[in-house]
């Protein structure tokens, strides 16, 4: 009965990597499509992130409240009418844009919760649902960029309409989630303060990057690939060697990669992977004291993905050496805030 159920939140997990790519293609093509407006790119893309990330903790909370509704029909719907409106009154930017918005925030937060509720402790399907984001964005420009009509992202977004519904069938409505149990003995306001610390500076790092090789639309791909493959990596891992390890790996493993990938794709893109698994960490430790609020956890993590890209759209760092002392530093904090606040992987 166990694996049964186990099973069934992997699929969970799938069906919501489908909706959350779908989301992202539209999400992207769009705003690719907005950059060709007379409006400052860099404005769309910092209302976009303010508008799609920060919300989705108050929203989150409110679904914890109220279970009963699927925010995902309402998402989907909202970017449909996004789309719709691009294509046939494109001069309405920040209409759009809200709308947009809007609807992403919505399945994000049934994404979360819908694969949180139904994974019994696990962080696998929640991590795979994440995941697919990753796999939409590039997907999303390249439609963009090669003038895909708009119509056939609507029918993409009609055909995500059977995934909620299987979905929404698997998802169990649970109270609480008190099968996740990641944290070691802290206060509860300490392992979140940290968690939210850590998101903040990968939000960041993540941007600082050095990947001056990434310069072919085949290139592209393969970075959000890697990316997208790290984000489901973390949880499976997280589910079979640990949280601690799955750090290690992650934060440290992923550092001399990242220093010496600048101009070496394949040395890039690992480091990226372990770098990106990061994500179940921190949602693992959020959500293991706030079993009850799972989508306010899960928000939580989406403030601290903005809060971390704000400073890229001001400030920039290119030289290497300055960016070498930020990973390995900044990398090194992260290490110790995990270590300070999770469970020994012997007592997972």
């Amino acid at each position: 009965m166990k694996t049964i159920k186990q099973n069934r939140a992997l699929e969970c997990g799938l069906l919501y990597f489908y909706i959350h790519f779908v989301t992202e293609v539209t999400c992207f093509y769009v705003i690719n499509e907005l950059f060709k407006m007379p409006v400052s790119a860099w404005i769309i893309a910092l209302i976009y992130d303010a508008l799609a990330f920060v919300p989705q903790s108050l929203f989150g909370y409110y679904r914890d409240l109220n279970k009963r509704i699927n925010y995902g029909f309402i998402g989907l719907a909202m970017l449909a009418i996004a789309i719709l409106l691009e294509g046939f009154y494109p001069s309405g930017v920040y209409l759009i844009l809200l709308i947009l918005c809007l609807g992403n925030v919505l399945i994000h937060v049934e994404g979360a919760e819908a694969t949180i509720r139904s994974s019994k402790g696990k962080m696998a399907p929640s991590a795979i649902f994440v995941g697919g984001g990753s796999f939409g964005v590039i997907t999303g420009k390249l439609c963009s960029m090669y003038d895909v009509p708009f119509l056939a992202i609507v029918f993409l977004i009609l055909s995500a309409i059977p995934f909620v519904l299987l979905a929404n069938e698997i998802r169990e409505d649970e109270d609480r989630c008190s099968d996740f149990s990641y944290v070691g003995t802290c206060n509860k306001i300490q392992v979140i303060v940290y968690a939210t610390l850590i998101v903040i500076i990968r939000g960041y790092m993540g941007y600082g990057i050095p990947t001056s090789w990434n310069k072919t639309v085949i290139q592209h791909i393969i970075f959000y690939f890697s990316m997208g493959l790290g984000k489901c990596l973390g949880g499976i891992l997280i589910d079979k060697i640990g949280i601690r390890k799955t750090a290690t790996i992650s934060i440290i493993g992923s550092i001399p990669f990242l220093l010496f990938g600048d101009k070496l794709m394949w040395l890039s893109i690992i480091g990226v992977a372990f770098f990106s698994m990061t994500m179940a960490v921190t949602l693992a430790l959020l959500i293991s004291v706030l079993p009850k609020k799972v989508g306010l956890a899960f928000g939580i993590t989406t403030i601290g993905l903005f809060l971390g890209s704000v400073p890229i759209f001001f400030i920039k760092i290119t030289d290497f050496i300055y960016s070498s002392i930020m990973i390995v530093s900044l990398s090194l904090l992260c290490m110790i805030m995990v270590m300070k606040v999770s469970r020994y992987d012997s007592s997972n």
